[in-house]
């Protein structure tokens, strides 16, 4: 028998999807078949699929020992050397500075060296982070972006900061802002790109209509992409987006779909001329989060910029930055 104590990252669920995230060597079947059986407990009494856990519940445990080991690569974060530079950190929250070239999350060839395994190495080196006390929760990322986009992104050190982030980015609280270098200037020099998006997961790749197409070619996604012309050089120019809504490639593929593709871009544009000088990655950078929400466990933050200066970031050289 073992007995799991729950912490503070562990309250606020359903007993159910505790033991989904603590135990993922328990198939579902098994684990609803244990608390049918009375061999999976909670607070030493009969446990219910849908019991909301406290800070300091127990959940006595039944099971085969099979059940309840851990996965051995858990813990490979701990060999990991992070190299991304930290925007902004508070004891619930850290956004990073994510340099071109590394993924987020884990993709298909089951990369280790990850954005989300770095934060965790950060901060188990920091001594915030102990997957030893922790059952169920490990930090997060509340949003991502491309490999080979750099820029912000927003973790979480805590459960409920994860859950509070989530809800803000649903909700649209928190305000995402993009730098771009594109082909062209777009006419006119400001405004609201709307749009329906279809991606196609087998080739990672979406495309983007001006109104919304047949059901037959997909799962169709509104898309809003504002921008503003900063300024102009050599026949290209510097945008500012706001991510209205945020959809896998949206700025990619709405850009390029009005005749503006990202310089370096190779996805969504023949970029042979951008290769043959030297720029082989999409130019563009998340560079701009604001906090708008005022009331919550985050509440906070309201009003709060995180920005990474342009001057810093590299495809903005000589584009003639406006003033402060």
């Amino acid at each position: 028998m073992q007995t799991l104590s729950v912490g503070k990252n562990d309250a606020g669920q359903r007993l159910d999807k505790f033991l989904v995230k603590t135990l993922p060597n328990l198939p579902k079947s098994m684990m609803y078949k244990y608390i049918r059986l009375k061999k999976i407990k909670h607070n030493r009494k009969r446990a219910e699929i849908s019991d909301i856990l406290e800070e300091g519940d127990t959940v006595e445990l039944f099971i085969k020992e099979e059940f309840l080991a851990r996965e051995k690569s858990a813990h490979l974060f701990r060999n990991i050397r992070p190299c991304f530079a930290v925007a902004y950190e508070d004891a619930n929250i850290l956004i990073c500075n994510k340099p071109v070239g590394l993924l987020c999350h884990s993709d298909e060839a089951g990369q280790q060296n990850t954005l989300v395994e770095q934060i965790k190495a950060y901060l188990w080196q920091k001594g915030e982070y102990d997957p030893e006390k922790e059952h169920s929760f490990a930090p997060a990322l509340a949003n991502r972006i491309d490999r080979n986009t750099c820029g912000l992104v927003i973790a979480a050190k805590t459960a409920e900061a994860l859950r509070e982030l989530n809800d803000q980015i649903r909700e649209r609280d928190i305000k995402k802002q993009y730098l771009c270098r594109v082909h062209g200037t777009p006419t006119p020099r400001e405004g609201v790109l709307s749009g329906w998006l279809i991606k196609n997961e087998a080739d990672n790749i979406v495309r983007v209509y001006k109104k919304k197409p047949s059901e037959k070619l997909g799962d169709a996604k509104k898309i809003e992409t504002g921008y503003r012309v900063l300024s102009e050089r050599d026949g290209e120019s510097l945008l500012e987006i706001d991510l209205l809504t945020g959809r896998t490639h949206q700025i990619r593929a709405h850009l390029a779909g009005i005749g503006h593709p990202l310089v370096g871009d190779g996805k969504y544009a023949d970029n042979k001329d951008d290769r043959e000088r030297g720029v082989y990655r999409q130019a563009l950078c998340s560079y701009r989060v604001t906090f708008t929400k005022k009331q919550g466990p985050l509440g906070y933050l309201a009003g709060k910029t995180v920005a990474i200066p342009p001057e810093e970031i590299p495809f903005c050289e000589g584009m003639n930055l406006p003033k402060k």
